[in-house]
């Protein structure tokens, strides 16, 4: 590499650090996520088919609670949060008579790109054995009070803050009874026209002892899928020939978390959708084409999930407070934070392809992308699991924002997975776009 590529690289890395040490500075509160977590166990249950009504106790006082808590930070930042109740009467395996459900939602309007946005979300409900007991305690400390109180924490440190695209801050009802909520919410989103660059769905990120013991609180694990949920027939015969099984914008989201993380806490990437057999309010967005992930502890205790409050042969069942870790959450919801204020700085990524058949040199056109001061490409070996930077494997490293194309002479297409990211001014980068059939941040037009 060149001295004054060396130079060019170093200059942006201390960028992207002076952009990361910002999205640092707010101060995630370990005090505040237990104080949330103990009054969302303390309406008793949070069951969608609970009680709307009484002041006290099931779904309808925790929605309540949760939306002034929103409006109380809405308040100190000056009226910087939006918030909306999305609604919706559903019916099906699990509500046996239709049932109101009600997303409790903040928004926090970009002030240049408010249409793009980015989305931190957890669900508000919780269950105990019987999925369709409405009645018993059902506390949900961990699931997914944790995810639910990571949510209100990042609206209050991150409000604090102005950026260029919107976050929205999503606490979703009736995940439990299947995912209406998160369909809910990615109905709204397409409905609001929204560009939504990435989703981040926290659900179980509070504990960090397994059922066998094992006890991790240095992981978080990170789920995406690999090729894409909304994919059809077209597609599916487009990535078997030009690749792309593993390079969903699902999958270049998680990466890009992954590249985040910090040493009090590592990323474990999984690359499946979610755990085996179970499922999570990230999934619908991903049937809709939206970059979804989801985070989740790194060992799970199944003892404290679903379980009705009981002793069993010595063995304490159910989910509650006793059994959380919240510096472990803090961990979790400081990641967040860095993620979220990183993808609102930074512009989308571009929509990229890729031409090299039958030539011994590649090209790469992109489009321009709103608020990208330059461009930098990516390429991996097709057996590789993580993006290497182009300067010093070839020629090229970044191209200026007035350019959407490069070719590199000698480099064989066949071999190679090749990427885009958009970089802004302050040197925030975007998640890696793949050149790859459905490798684009955005639904397939169909």
């Amino acid at each position: 590499m060149s001295r004054v590529r060396i130079k060019a690289f170093g200059i942006a890395l201390l960028a992207l650090a002076s952009a990361s040490q910002a999205a640092d500075a707010p101060q995630v509160s370990e005090a505040r996520l237990r104080a949330d977590v103990e009054k969302l166990v303390s309406f008793g249950t949070r069951h969608t088919l609970s009680s709307e009504s009484d002041p006290v106790r099931g779904i309808g006082a925790a929605r309540r609670w949760a939306e002034a808590e929103f409006r109380k930070t809405g308040a100190a930042c000056g009226g910087c949060l939006e918030i909306v109740l999305p609604e919706k009467t559903v019916s099906g395996d699990r509500i046996p008579t239709p049932a109101h459900i009600v997303n409790v939602v903040a928004i926090q309007r970009g002030s240049e790109r408010p249409n793009e946005v980015v989305i931190v979300q957890g669900h508000i409900d919780s269950r105990v054995s019987d999925v369709m007991d409405a009645k018993s305690d059902a506390p949900g400390a961990n699931d997914d009070g944790s995810g639910s109180a990571l949510v209100l924490e990042a609206a209050r440190v991150l409000s604090k803050r102005k950026f260029p695209a919107t976050i929205v801050y999503a606490l979703l009802q009736c995940e439990e009874q299947g995912l209406y909520g998160g369909k809910l919410m990615a109905e709204y989103a397409k409905a609001q026209g929204w560009t939504v660059k990435a989703v981040l769905n926290n659900d179980i990120v509070g504990n960090t002892r397994g059922s066998d013991g094992l006890v991790d609180d240095k992981t978080v694990r990170v789920f995406s899928e690999g090729p894409r949920a909304d994919g059809d027939d077209k597609l599916r015969a487009a990535a078997r020939r030009f690749g792309g099984e593993n390079d969903s914008p699902s999958r270049n989201l998680s990466r890009f978390v992954a590249g985040l993380a910090k040493p009090e806490l590592a990323v474990r990437q999984v690359w499946r959708a979610d755990r085996m057999g179970r499922g999570g309010d990230h999934l619908p967005f991903q049937e809709m084409g939206y970059p979804a992930i989801r985070f989740t502890v790194g060992v799970e205790n199944y003892d404290h999930q679903h379980q009705d409050l009981r002793t069993e042969k010595g063995v304490v069942y159910g989910d509650t407070v006793q059994f959380m870790d919240f510096a472990y959450l803090a961990k979790v919801t400081r990641l967040n934070a860095r993620t979220l204020a990183l993808l609102a700085n930074a512009p989308m990524p571009p929509q990229v392809t890729v031409s090299g058949a039958v030539t011994t040199s590649t090209s790469l056109n992109w489009n321009h992308v709103s608020g990208a001061r330059e461009y930098r490409i990516y390429r991996r070996a097709t057996d590789a699991s993580a993006w290497k930077w182009a300067a010093g494997i070839y020629p090229g490293k970044s191209v200026s924002g007035d350019k959407v194309e490069t070719e590199f002479p000698g480099v064989r297409a066949d071999d190679w997975l090749f990427g885009v990211s958009s970089v802004a001014s302050d040197g925030t980068e975007s998640p890696i776009a793949s050149a790859v059939p459905g490798g684009q941040f955005a639904p397939l037009t169909k």
